[in-house]
């Protein structure tokens, strides 16, 4: 078991970071919608962590050819995605097993999905009963409930599919198999979740629609009449994972960061806005717009203050561990309520971020569908479980630049999982660990 010990930040966290990891949710996509391209893709600056390595390396057992050269990826489609001779391993990537189970239910052969005992662990029924609702074979533990779970390709119905959660990954799901079935099909679901499907798709030539009102967010998609057309594309840096810096910014005094070429795609910076809203100082910088608008942020410390957070959950639904701590040192007690998705992560997020900063003195209290957190503006340093969860090992990792005494975070190899250079960056900012 890895564990990181960390010390208070005894200078302002300064500096361009221009090395964060690439963005998770375009790497495992780009891997996945090579499949369906009609030539060659050109994906540069590809994630290699062990979630995004998942999707490739399934990928490549469905008949991807893939040649590394540098930073950037060639990655070849097969004539038809070939059925493979071994189950196929997502080792902890929800995002790979769920979309995964969507491009496979309408895919001539006989497909298994597992991953680690995290994983095989996480509920998979809302995206099995939707895709089993339009003709798909699928089965698995406790009526498919939980993987691993078999798929066995079939013909699937065209749909119209009210979600009840706001869920990017089922919608992904839905949608994948949507450009196989019979017919053209709609999705709608009652906030709009991060939207990378369907810009990526829309990109590739799809015939997809996509809309967001206050009524929800709303899909229709058309069947593919031919294969995409190939992906040329730098991913960019992961906003997701520049958030645990903009922390560390915005609560320790004096700070001022800049993190280079990330997206700004509305539906994934929404944690910045509500630092902002706390009184961190943000700027964001746009530098172009092809597949998503991506740029600069900047991010200059603040007197941070509480607030109540309750809308547009699905866009920060990553982020909210780590606004856990920022929430730790704002003046006032904050709420976050309508986050019930936090339950069913890679760890129960609820209960992971509040029993973590009681154990750092945090006066804190869960909620069924979220927390209250009373900011004291220095918390003390613990002993921290990371409950294999990379977000709240990370969280707690920032968390001890504003703690007295040391913060030991155990179980910390579940980093590598998302963002392999973290730690790294810390040092290159001066913080202390060992």
């Amino acid at each position: 078991m890895k564990r990181i010990v960390l010390s208070r930040a005894d200078k302002p966290i300064t500096g361009e970071i221009d090395n964060l990891a690439s963005d998770k949710s375009i790497s495992h996509r780009a891997a996945m919608f090579a499949l369906l391209a009609s030539g060659r893709s050109v994906v540069r600056n590809f994630l290699y962590a062990e979630d995004t390595l998942c999707s490739l390396s399934i990928a490549e057992q469905l008949g991807l050819q893939v040649e590394r050269a540098g930073d950037t990826l060639l990655l070849t489609p097969p004539a038809k995605i070939s059925e493979p001779s071994r189950v196929l391993d997502c080792g902890n990537a929800g995002t790979a097993m769920r979309l995964y189970a969507g491009l496979l239910a309408a895919q001539d052969g006989f497909f298994v999905l597992s991953g680690d005992r995290y994983l095989n662990a996480r509920p998979m029924r809302r995206v099995i009963a939707p895709l089993r609702s339009i003709g798909a074979h699928i089965d698995g533990q406790k009526e498919g409930a939980y993987a691993p779970f078999a798929v066995r390709g079939s013909v699937l119905k065209p749909f119209d599919f009210h979600s009840q959660i706001s869920s990017a990954q089922v919608k992904s799901a839905l949608l994948l198999a949507g450009l196989f079935a019979q017919g053209d099909s709609s999705f709608s679901e009652p906030e709009l979740s991060r939207d990378h499907t369907e810009r990526m798709l829309a990109a590739m030539g799809a015939e997809i629609t996509a809309a967001a009102a206050e009524g929800g967010g709303f899909v229709a998609l058309k069947p593919l009449t031919r294969p995409l057309e190939p992906l040329n594309i730098t991913i960019n840096a992961d906003p997701s994972s520049g958030f645990f810096f903009a922390v560390a910014a915005a609560i320790v005094r004096g700070s001022d960061i800049l993190l280079k070429n990330t997206s700004l795609n509305p539906t994934r910076i929404e944690a910045y806005r509500v630092l902002a809203a706390m009184g961190a100082q943000i700027e964001f910088l746009e530098r172009e717009n092809v597949y998503e608008p991506v740029g600069d942020i900047r991010i200059r410390h603040g007197e941070l203050r509480a607030v109540a957070v309750s809308e547009r959950i699905s866009w920060l639904i990553d982020e909210l561990p780590a606004l856990a701590v920022a929430f730790s040192f704002a003046d006032g007690t904050s709420v976050v309520s309508g986050a019930q998705e936090l339950r069913v992560k890679e760890s129960d997020r609820i209960k992971s971020v509040v029993s973590n900063l009681k154990l750092c003195g945090v006066q804190a209290n869960e909620l069924p569908d979220g927390f209250e957190i009373t900011g004291q503006r220095e918390i003390s340093g613990a002993v921290i479980d990371s409950f294999g969860d990379h977000r709240i090992a990370m969280s707690f990792c920032i968390a001890a630049l504003g703690a007295t005494g040391e913060m030991v975070v155990n179980d910390t190899a579940c980093i590598q999982t998302s963002f392999p250079n973290f730690t790294a960056i810390l040092c290159l900012l001066g913080v202390n660990t060992r």
